[in-house]
């Protein structure tokens, strides 16, 4: 996967999360019919959050979903957003899903992922001092 940056109004970014979560009590729910609503649903969330969908993929008791994101979200409001509209969704559509207290559990995970490696930019920040002015 070659990305580049992305810029809006005043930044140049490259903002990449890896996200996983599941439903409460890992129930394995996320299966047929719900699995493409939710997937049609978080295609659809994305550009709304200003994200680019990089990788999607489902499974019975859990979601890995990689994005590009805007430097305005906090990993934690991005996954709060992404929740939210498709739990709210999804129970209103599968009568199923309401007899669980809620779809979602409060946990995720988050990592960043870039397109440099850590020592690469120590390296150029050390190069700094360095360069002509």
């Amino acid at each position: 996967m070659n990305q580049g940056y992305r810029s809006k109004e005043t930044c140049v970014f490259l903002v990449n999360y890896h996200l996983i979560w599941c439903p409460k009590r890992r129930r394995k729910v996320l299966v047929d019919r719900v699995r493409a609503r939710l997937e049609e649903l978080i295609r659809e969330t994305a550009p709304a959050l200003e994200c680019e969908l990089l990788a999607l993929e489902i499974l019975p008791d859990h979601l890995h979903l990689f994005v590009s994101a805007t430097p305005q979200w906090a990993p934690n409001q991005l996954v709060a957003r992404f929740k939210g509209k498709t739990s709210r969704i999804l129970r209103h559509e599968f009568p199923l899903l309401r007899r669980m207290p809620s779809l979602w559990t409060r946990s995720f995970f988050v990592s960043t992922a870039g397109t440099v490696a850590a020592d690469t930019i120590q390296r150029y920040i050390e190069a700094q001092s360095t360069r002509d002015a």
